[in-house]
């Protein structure tokens, strides 16, 4: 597995990421269903893989009582952090971002957030294991000869944490972080790493997504997308649809499995 880092992609696809063109793909959510075409990778987000909630298991254990509650603010102004700082230029990785989202969330929650408390609750995303089903789909998508990338806002470190973590070494061809473009999806550079990285065109690589602005941004960039709805959520409205989803990932095998007959 190669953990795509800023010099590697330099070296490899030079400056011409940020001018990318945008083509459209061969999948699209019509009434006449979706175009056919060759999927021959699988992009995921790192949440379709390793499971969140022992975050918010921890959140509760050093806060009783208030840990959802703090969860739910972290977890809303760490992808605000993210947008705001894309918007601005002004790039930090996805560690930093968590970090100054948590000091936010506590500090407005009025919850005393200890430097042990601080380092116990970031640690655990360095630590999160896979979803149950994820060893069983992996193994059936290799079979078939899909190629396996992990695509996501994660800082390497906590990439690289988590892979070990899950015992997935030698799962994923590519562990791509977006800190490679400094950017963050749903930036059509972010997505454009997925493309580079596996030297495929984007119609031949199904994105999956685990929250549904993912989902509108890849399907948007042009990827084929399958939403991975663990949470059961309510789609977004932004204009765009996935060209699939379930609740786990036997039904993104059964999706993938779907395009090629």
């Amino acid at each position: 597995m190669v953990f795509v880092d800023r010099r590697m992609f330099v070296q490899q696809v030079g400056i011409g990421l940020a001018g990318a063109a945008l083509s459209p793909s061969l999948f699209s959510a019509t009434t006449n269903g979706l175009r056919r075409s060759t999927v021959k990778a699988i992009a995921f987000d790192a949440f379709p893989i390793f499971d969140p909630r022992p975050i918010a298991t921890t959140a509760e254990a050093l806060f009783p009582g208030r840990g959802a509650e703090l969860m739910n603010v972290w977890r809303t102004r760490q992808f605000e952090y993210t947008w705001l700082r894309s918007l601005a230029r002004d790039y930090v990785d996805f560690w930093r971002v968590t970090e100054d989202a948590l000091h936010f969330a506590a500090t407005s929650l009025g919850l005393d957030l200890s430097s042990a408390r601080r380092e116990e609750l970031m640690n655990a995303y360095l630590h999160l294991r896979a979803w149950p089903d994820v060893a069983d789909a992996s193994k059936a998508l290799s079979r078939n000869g899909t190629r396996l990338v992990l695509l996501s806002n994660f800082s390497p470190a906590m990439l690289k944490g988590c892979i070990a973590s899950s015992g997935l070494d030698g799962v994923f061809e590519h562990a791509i972080s977006t800190d490679v473009a400094q950017t963050y999806k749903p930036d059509p550079r972010a997505y454009q790493l997925g493309v580079d990285a596996l030297g495929l065109s984007r119609e031949e690589i199904v994105f999956a997504a685990f929250a549904g602005w993912d989902a509108a941004g890849a399907k948007r960039f042009g990827y084929p997308t399958f939403w991975v709805n663990r949470t059961r959520a309510i789609p977004e409205v932004l204009g765009v649809e996935p060209d699939g989803a379930g609740q786990g990932l036997s039904d993104l095998v059964a999706f993938v499995e779907s395009r090629r007959s």
